[in-house]
């Protein structure tokens, strides 16, 4: 039994209002383009780029007294002198508001900072990232006003580190199928929690926990399980952490299991209602994802950087290695992946600072694609450096152990690739339904077959088109439209032919996700390129750079989609299932080979 009084604010204006400001993404199931959503290509005010730039030079004069990286992985820890001097800078309360001493940043500015850190040293981004992006996120978004006068101050001057405690043995991306629990005493003044928490980042730094466990409540007679979040002081008795994980990358990142026996939680320390946890939880996530995305794009562009000087010295058959083509292929795609990493996140945080707009698949799109990009381009980097990039007296070999994480952190990739398929999927799968339901009954539901007809109708007529990319990017705003109609014939088509199996079938699942991401990045990639050449007043070779990374890109995402959309019809999909499933039975890959018989 559970006492369910408000204790969070009474309404939550960070939310998204998806009938106001639906999703981009979602949108592009419809076969639509919202162009509002992504032109213009949103820029930082004056005071805002001078703000940035004070920050951004403060943590570089700290880096180069205080941070060393390579120390870090090699002893797998921060010391005290390093923590205490970050804390200094004053960077622990970034984007935490200033009423609660923090520096109030937008998303814009906190994810640049982000992805500066995490060039710098990725472990250190997640020190950083695990304490703001998601460790006291929830208080920032969730909290009363007394919770947040309580620990925000602290959190912000790092007298305080958070830590997010969600993952458990068996659910890790199942969040519902968490067993930790927190049960109200018999005098309604606490919860006792109990449960283990798994891979938790900060953990055996932190003074402070965001903790999800199951209330039971008591529903018209029925005894249910609901996910709630909990705020809880790291010095709680009961509380105690397990042995540090020896990790391939992040080395210096604490992270730890942490477990809860009979702690005693107040119940002001319950965050938002009871039942509300899962949903507190994706929200955290969904703004976090972000910083790993930008972290990812600097990342790759700091270790492609070191590649590249190496292969504009090294020589080889008399001529530098950078002037082979195949080298030159690495570098130009990497170059275009990298301006559309950063053209993805920058527009996804200029809707998060809009608010109120749905950016959920957005940040998982940013999250998957730069993540797996920077991960592509570090191991790319190491060729490039040959025999040396696989020395760890070079940065190349910690560059790709660091970078690997990022594909599982918030979500594996497969995952979040599943959401963006399967929200997206949401409104044309109920706009089918309606239909099949008005069919039933066609005399009574004329109204709604007809406006489904019509609707249909204008689509296969009037495919959607861009109507804001600059004239010199027409052609590749062709090619990108052309793609939104077809995912979205892909998408009706899919819905008729699985119906609610499609939920099941992950092989559809990811092309579709895949499909929608790359129009995401592509359309990006050409708001931003827009941008600048409307900034250059039209003159196309000033910016011709940006032109280049924009074309290149945009062909890249196009072929990938068309590729993806074919794939849908024409696949191997059953022989996939059956090699698959005689590996799992035989317990081995392959079958033997000749010299095995």
């Amino acid at each position: 039994m559970t006492n369910v009084a408000a204790t969070s604010p009474a309404s939550e204006p960070h939310l998204a209002a998806p009938d106001e400001h639906p999703s981009f993404i979602k949108g592009l199931f419809l076969g639509e383009i919202r162009e509002d959503l992504v032109f213009p290509f949103p820029s930082l005010s004056t005071a805002e780029s001078e703000s940035l730039m004070a920050i951004l030079d403060s943590f570089r004069a700290f880096a180069a007294d205080h941070v060393d990286t390579r120390r870090h992985d090699r002893e797998g820890r921060f010391s005290e002198e390093m923590r205490s001097a970050f804390h200094s800078i004053g960077l622990m309360g970034l984007n935490i508001p200033e009423a609660y001493g923090g520096f109030g940043a937008s998303a814009a500015v906190f994810n640049r900072v982000f992805g500066e850190i995490g060039a710098t040293d990725p472990a250190l981004a997640v020190y950083f990232g695990a304490h703001q992006s998601i460790g006291c996120k929830g208080l920032v978004l969730f909290g009363t006003e007394e919770q947040k006068q309580r620990y925000l101050p602290r959190c912000a001057s790092g007298d305080l580190v958070a830590a997010f405690c969600l993952t458990e043995t068996g659910s890790g991306s199942d969040a519902q199928a968490m067993r930790a629990t927190a049960t109200l005493g018999e005098d309604g003044s606490h919860y006792l929690l109990n449960g283990t928490k798994i891979w938790i980042s900060n953990a055996g730094y932190a003074g402070l926990f965001t903790v999800f466990a199951k209330v039971a409540v008591n529903v018209s007679g029925t005894w249910k399980e609901k996910v709630t979040a909990f705020v809880v002081e790291a010095d709680s008795p009961g509380i105690s952490l397990g042995k540090i994980e020896g990790k391939m990358g992040i080395k210096a990142s604490d992270t730890r299991a942490v477990h809860f026996e009979n702690v005693r939680v107040p119940v002001e320390n319950r965050l938002g209602e009871v039942g509300l946890g899962f949903k507190i939880a994706l929200e955290i996530l969904n703004s976090g994802r972000l910083g790993l995305a930008s972290g990812s794009a600097r990342g790759m562009r700091h270790i492609m950087n070191e590649a590249i000087a190496y292969a504009g010295q090294r020589e080889q058959f008399g001529q530098p290695v950078a002037s082979f083509e195949m080298i030159r292929r690495k570098i130009a795609l990497a170059a275009a992946e990298c301006y559309a990493a950063d053209a993805a996140w920058m527009l996804t945080a200029g809707m998060v600072d809009r608010g109120g707009i749905d950016f959920s698949l957005e940040t998982a799109t940013c999250k998957v694609f730069a993540s797996e990009a920077s991960y592509r381009v570090t191991n790319d980097a190491l060729q490039m450096a040959g025999g040396l990039g696989y020395s760890t007296e070079f940065p190349y070999e910690q560059a790709v152990r660091d970078s690997r994480i990022m594909l599982i952190f918030e979500g594996t990739n497969e995952v979040l690739r599943a959401l963006v398929a399967l929200m997206g999927l949401q409104q044309p799968g109920e706009r089918l339904k309606a239909l099949g339901q008005a069919l039933q009954d066609p005399i009574h539901s004329l109204g709604a077959i007809g406006s489904y007809l019509a609707g249909r109708a204008r689509n296969t007529i009037d495919r959607p088109d861009f109507t804001r990319v600059h004239e010199v990017l027409e052609d590749e705003a062709r090619l990108i439209a052309g793609q939104v109609y077809a995912l979205a014939r892909a998408v009706e088509s899919a819905l008729r032919k699985y119906g609610k199996r499609i939920i099941h079938r992950q092989y559809v699942q990811e092309r579709l996700a895949n499909a929608a991401m790359d129009i995401f990045l592509a359309t990006a990639t050409l708001s931003r390129a827009t941008a600048e050449v409307e900034r250059a007043n039209g003159d196309v070779a000033a910016v011709a750079a940006e032109l280049d990374c924009a074309r290149v890109f945009s062909h890249m995402a196009y072929r990938r989609t068309r590729r993806n959309l074919r794939a849908l019809r024409t696949n191997q999909d059953a022989r996939l299932d059956a090699i698959a499933e005689r590996a799992v039975e035989a317990g081995d890959l392959a079958p033997p080979a000749p010299t095995d018989r």
